[in-house]
């Protein structure tokens, strides 16, 4: 398995042969409903694929997971997975294998991958986006991705998970109002997952971020405050922090050990 880290909560995962886009953002900026004076994101670096592409996989139909000027500029004969939300936005460009996952689906690519649907992030009252399990059919190695910290009871059924992209540090408006759930959410989820491996997604590091929003979003906590709370626990899941653009391979050998080379 390996894996690619492109800032915020983009990833390239490449597991049993396939090459999986995961909530792509790899070029343009960043603006939620046309309003870049509440909030814009902009990258430093944008990103282009050589090698094919076999899947687009998409947890919301929020902009910065369902990001319509990267959408517009992949191949929309890419199949995409998505949640009902992001389904309707790759439909409306034009994709033209669309699926769309409720909680509890599945879907299979070429037999050799499965992906099943979990509960995810809470968006407004009456909606609940994508969370997913991506498993190696041939090793059975697992791979679980929910892009805000929210964790549904019902993944102790998927256990042991081996990977997990998650939050590890929290975000929230002047530390009142959660946006992203991190180091708390986290410790319980590794507590009932015990991966061998947990990679922090939603940081941006080659992202300025602006507007009134971005000024009044707050950090809550540290990578090394969790890999603390993870050794307090006895708990050996490793945290890794690949750089934008780096690919990780993991070789998962057993529960008891993680192979890395990079």
């Amino acid at each position: 398995m390996q894996l690619t880290w492109l800032d915020n909560n983009s990833w390239l995962i490449e597991i049993a042969g396939k090459r999986i886009l995961l909530d792509p953002w790899l070029v343009g900026s960043l603006v939620f409903g046309n309003l870049e004076w509440l909030f814009k994101g902009v990258k430093s670096k944008t990103y282009n694929f050589e090698q094919p592409i076999d899947l687009i996989l998409l947890s919301q139909g929020l902009d910065d997971h369902a990001h319509i000027p990267t959408l517009k500029e992949l191949d929309h004969n890419i199949p995409v997975v998505a949640s009902p939300n992001g389904a309707k936005v790759a439909q409306e460009l034009g994709y033209t294998q669309v699926t769309s996952l409720a909680h509890g689906e599945s879907y299979s690519l070429d037999k050799q991958v499965k992906i099943k649907a979990f509960p995810g992030s809470p968006i407004g009252p009456q909606l609940v986006e994508n969370a997913y399990v991506i498993i190696d059919l041939m090793t059975q190695h697992k791979l679980y991705y929910e892009p805000h910290g929210y964790h549904s009871s019902s993944l102790t059924e998927e256990a042991p998970i081996d990977v997990i992209l998650t939050p590890v540090v929290g975000i929230s408006i002047l530390h009142l109002l959660p946006v992203l759930q991190g180091q708390n959410t986290t410790l319980k989820l590794c507590q009932t997952l015990k991966p061998q491996v947990i990679l922090p997604t939603a940081e941006a590091k080659e992202t300025e971020y602006q507007g009134i929003l971005a000024s009044i979003l707050r950090q809550e906590g540290t990578i090394e405050g969790f890999r603390q709370q993870l050794n307090d626990h006895h708990l050996c899941t490793e945290v890794m922090t690949p750089k934008p653009g780096e690919t990780v391979e993991l070789v998962l050998k057993s529960r008891e050990q993680t192979t890395v080379t990079k």
